[in-house]
């Protein structure tokens, strides 16, 4: 008898170890999203520094990011910071890998937020006698914010799909764990098709939660 095309014994063979993988690549886009999210602000902040050097020397760092591979920047701190005395684990090199590299685009979308705020909010601050702290968080971000929340959102499930790159530097994610079993048994439709349901999955999930979030905030 012909083997079959799609084995689902095998499928759910290898599933549990298929999920263990998940979980790191979950890991890892919690961990670079939140430093994508902070990061992104504070680069968008300094841009708008009244220190001209300041500005100057964050939109390069942004404009150096956005336009070099992200897998040269996860083998440039893969091999470089242990070279200078810094030890971390893959997966804590490629979350701040991905984190830096989708704060640079975050940044943007902070900065047109920020830049769509209208003048005379920034004149009333003045006006009222805020320091620039208060105006920031009480004024301006409440306002710049919640208008880019589907943007920064889209770049959340990019980052997302971008985790398969970690395995260059050693992370055992998803896709890695789906190479190795694939090698294992020559058998790579039932774990490549596993790998896609799941980032699938997760991207609907996501798209779904942004979306809500983004209403949330709109009514509010």
């Amino acid at each position: 008898m012909d083997e079959p095309v799609f084995d689902w014994s095998y499928t759910w063979e290898i599933a549990p170890r298929l999920l263990d993988g998940l979980v790191v690549t979950v890991q890892a886009t919690v961990l670079a999203t939140v430093i994508a999210t902070l990061l992104g602000l504070v680069l968008a902040i300094g841009r708008r520094s009244r220190q001209r050097i300041v500005a100057w020397f964050v939109a390069v760092v942004v404009e150096f990011i956005r336009s070099t591979p992200l897998l040269v920047q996860l083998y440039f701190l893969f091999f470089v910071l242990p070279s200078v005395g810094v030890v971390l684990s893959p997966l804590q090199t490629g979350a701040i890998g991905l984190g830096v590299h989708y704060a640079a685009y975050m940044s943007e979308v902070y900065r047109a937020g920020i830049e769509s705020v209208p003048r005379q909010q920034w004149e009333g601050a003045v006006a009222l006698g805020f320091s620039r702290r208060r105006t920031w968080l009480s004024i301006v971000l409440p306002q710049a914010i919640p208008p880019v929340i589907p943007a920064l959102g889209n770049y959340v499930v990019a980052l997302f799909k971008e985790t398969p790159l970690l395995s260059a530097i050693t992370v055992v994610e998803l896709m890695q764990v789906a190479q190795i079993e694939g090698s294992r048994s020559f058998r790579y439709l039932e774990a490549f098709t596993l790998v896609g349901v799941m980032f699938l999955a997760l991207s609907t999930i996501s798209a779904a939660g942004v979306r809500i979030l983004e209403l949330r905030l709109a009514r509010s």
